[in-house]
């Protein structure tokens, strides 16, 4: 039996405040099947639904679902089925839930499918335990099927990070983009640097010229600079034949 989602405390955020701001270039734009988009339209919608879960990091070819966009394209299916499809591909597994414990594919999860970031630990947790006994899927179903997500995106909206910008702030919350794709416990795990120079000086440090005649190759050195000579004699030597005839 599933355990029912953990209550939590929902916290004041920009996007539970009614805004009443006149949209402008720092709003978010809405794409949306509402209007019958034309097929130029139909491309930004699609290409915005993976900037909004894939992130900027993964926009690259190989990650395209060409079957879901065919499908969407002809009406098959809704775009909220669209953002499912994409957060259950085998590429968003592989690139996001594999690189990351649950609590921080929570968090992305939360940011990229309702728009908002997470209110606190409580419900990184709750959300952790669903994740863990539904699986990824019943996981992003139970998010996609919320009334938070109802509410705001429909079945014809991609999701967008809600009301980043308060006309009443000097600067607002920044982009989720700008976050790391890898949480700390996966970069913690990378090997530590073997402190062994690709190089004969330190390419971060000041040019010492002492420390580069002490350490350069003067044999190597030598027989380039002997190698050029070669090379140099040899084309004066044709240029002068060419000239004289000879």
């Amino acid at each position: 039996m599933a355990i029912p989602l953990l209550d939590y405390p929902a916290s004041s955020q920009n996007q539970r405040v009614p805004g009443f701001e006149i949209p402008g270039d720092e709003q978010p734009r809405i794409y949306s099947t509402d209007n019958l988009p034309s097929l130029s339209d139909m491309d930004d919608l699609i290409l915005a639904a993976y900037r909004q879960i894939f992130n900027e990091q993964q926009l690259i070819a190989s990650n395209r679902q060409t079957s879901l966009e065919s499908q969407l394209r002809a009406g098959q299916i809704t775009v909220k089925d669209f953002i499912r499809g994409l957060a259950t591909s085998d590429v968003f597994r592989s690139r996001n839930y594999n690189t990351n414990n649950n609590y921080r594919f929570v968090q992305m999860c939360i940011q990229r499918i309702l728009g908002r970031e997470v209110y606190d630990e409580r419900e990184k947790l709750a959300w952790s335990i669903v994740l863990a006994t539904k699986g990824l899927r019943g996981f992003i179903d139970d998010l996609l099927n919320s009334d938070e997500y109802l509410s705001n995106f429909g079945y014809t909206t991609i999701p967008y990070q809600r009301r980043r910008i308060l006309p009443q702030r000097n600067q607002g919350e920044l982009p989720f983009a700008r976050m790391a794709r890898y949480d700390s416990f996966y970069r913690d795990k990378l090997p530590p640097s073997s402190g062994k120079m690709l190089s004969i000086y330190d390419p971060y440090a000041p040019f010492n010229f002492e420390k580069f005649i002490q350490e350069i190759d003067l044999k190597r050195v030598a027989g380039v600079l002997l190698l050029f000579a070669g090379v140099a004699v040899l084309t004066l030597l044709i240029s002068y034949g060419a000239n004289t005839g000879v």
